[in-house]
């Protein structure tokens, strides 16, 4: 692969890396709204929407050609540190 071409396609990942942090701040603005509404820590981890997430995710992940593996390794190094987020974030009522 040429040096130039390379370059232009790291700038490519910069400008999704960008976007995604967009996306990445929308989703914690959600996440505080939910963590207002929660009354007790115990209610920060749901293990069956999180069972729930990752199957949906495999599913949409196989609909649109994209290795389930690494979606899910994705989505739950994102709900792990959401969890972490949470517990960090969460104040008693």
């Amino acid at each position: 692969m040429k040096k130039n071409n390379l370059l232009k396609l790291r700038k490519k990942l910069d400008a999704l890396d960008e976007k995604l942090l967009v996306f990445i701040k929308m989703r914690i603005n959600l996440v505080n709204q939910v963590l207002k509404n929660k009354k007790y820590k115990n209610q920060i981890v749901d293990k069956k929407r999180i069972k729930e997430i990752h199957k949906t995710i495999r599913k949409k992940s196989l609909k649109n050609k994209i290795d389930p593996a690494l979606t899910k390794r994705i989505w739950k190094s994102m709900i792990k540190g959401f969890i972490e987020y949470e517990y960090k974030n969460f104040k008693k009522k």
